[in-house]
């Protein structure tokens, strides 16, 4: 597809766009009722769609907590810890392209549904299996790689679904409120998981995550937006390479895809490794664990406030990058701290400054792309940001058998602050991203 046809085919997805977003279709007659920094929530359809995936995520959470607790009962082995956790992680980079394509094909909702009812027999599942007491490790393996997959189709669909459902002015705020959401349900959810694994086992955690799913799909099954007009499309995976190409030809979007690479290669995979610094290098328990976590919650909550009041985030180029030399200086902090306290401070920024350039990235790419190709495009963004990890997470853990852990992912941390400050310096494209 040549640059040209490209640029004419976004300009006429956002001019369908605006004119959508001047309809009353997303009107609430009690619009003033909501204040600037949650102006998204205006919006019955999004609001809906909000509320159904809050309680579905703390769900989530509560059932990783469960799940981590169980794999250790077990078998008393942080080893199939982090193999669980790898067999959960790894579909998003094997199978969230593929979701991309068939999200830009078929009907978001349907997919939606399908994979959300996928993963909540799959909860439901793990909770019959723990309540009979005849659950085994592999099998806990097999379920979250089956559930890994449907997170991985079902990424680009929410994704892409998010813009259909606000005006654009509010799509910035809309970003925002998703990350406030996931990241309060990061500190609800282990929270509340822990009390309910003391009050009904870890079965009854399973099963509190299978019924959270009803939320969303109820969600699902009200909601209204403006469907998106039928398209021919070429085959399967020629439209995996238009996708590529049309990613490709956009600067912008091409130095965006990248930076997020580096971020989940190099840098979030520190996060699998905060357990270890709270036992090996603070000396803490599981109650210091959940702070350090609650932390960086907190501070990932408070960045995606910020960006919600903000509204319209400007000079994002700048933002970007730094937002990410924050983020990866609190890494190196956090790798050499001994005080708990300080560790606490330091996860604040951490999560603060992550959320913050995490939703400029999704807001850019959302603005850049077209309706045609918004489920390809955050399939490749979601593969960068969701598919990487497990790969640097077996690089970290490589090296940290040849050099002290904190040295290794203070290395990777520094390594990818070297590549921001160098791409922003020389991609005049991210200096005039606005």
């Amino acid at each position: 597809m040549s640059t040209d046809r490209e640029l004419k085919q976004e300009s006429q997805s956002l001019a369908v766009e605006e004119a959508s977003a001047a309809t009353p279709a997303f009107a609430d007659p009690g619009e003033s009722r909501f204040p600037q920094v949650v102006r998204a929530l205006r919006n019955p359809n999004f609001r809906l769609f909000w509320s159904g995936n809050f309680l579905s995520n703390i769900g989530t959470w509560m059932q990783n907590v469960a799940q981590g607790w169980l794999v250790l009962t077990l078998t008393g082995s942080a080893f199939w810890l982090g193999v669980v956790g790898f067999a959960g992680s790894i579909p998003f980079l094997i199978f969230t392209l593929f979701g991309g394509v068939i999200a830009d094909r078929v009907n978001k909702r349907r997919l939606l549904l399908v994979t959300q009812s996928a993963m909540m027999l799959l909860a439901f599942a793990l909770a019959v299996l723990a309540w009979l007491k005849i659950i085994t490790v592999w099998e806990v393996v097999v379920l979250a790689f089956l559930n890994g997959m449907a997170m991985a189709m079902n990424a680009p669909s929410y994704q892409a679904l998010v813009p259909r459902l606000v005006p654009r002015e509010d799509l910035t705020n809309a970003i925002a409120l998703n990350s406030a959401q996931f990241n309060m349900s990061r500190i609800l959810g282990p929270t509340l998981g822990g009390y309910a694994m003391a009050l009904v086992g870890v079965a009854g955690n399973f099963f509190l995550n299978g019924v959270s799913f009803l939320a969303v799909l109820w969600a699902l099954v009200y909601i209204k937006y403006p469907e998106q007009e039928p398209s021919h499309y070429p085959g399967f995976f020629s439209s995996l390479r238009e996708g590529f190409a049309y990613v490709r030809a956009n600067p912008q979007m091409r130095v965006l895809v990248w930076m997020t690479g580096v971020v989940s290669f190099l840098a979030v995979p520190f996060l699998t490794f905060i357990p270890y610094f709270a036992r090996i290098q603070l000396g803490v328990g599981e109650t210091g664990l959940g702070w350090l976590m609650a932390a960086s919650g907190l501070g990932a909550v408070c960045g995606a406030v910020t960006v919600a009041a903000l509204g319209t985030v400007r000079h994002r180029g700048r933002v970007v990058t730094i937002a990410g030399v924050v983020f990866f200086s609190a890494i190196i902090s956090f790798s050499y701290s001994h005080s708990f306290v300080l560790s606490q401070c330091v996860l604040l920024f951490e999560g603060y400054s992550a959320i913050l350039m995490i939703s400029s990235f999704n807001v850019a790419i959302q603005h850049l792309s077209s309706d045609q190709m918004r489920g390809r495009v955050m399939s490749i963004y979601a593969t960068c940001f969701l598919g990487l990890p497990p790969l640097g997470s077996l690089l970290a853990g490589e090296l940290s058998r040849h050099i002290p852990t904190p040295h290794a992912l203070a290395g990777m941390a520094a390594t990818a602050a070297i590549l921001f400050v160098a791409t922003y310096a020389v991609s005049r494209p991210l200096r005039e991203l606005d």
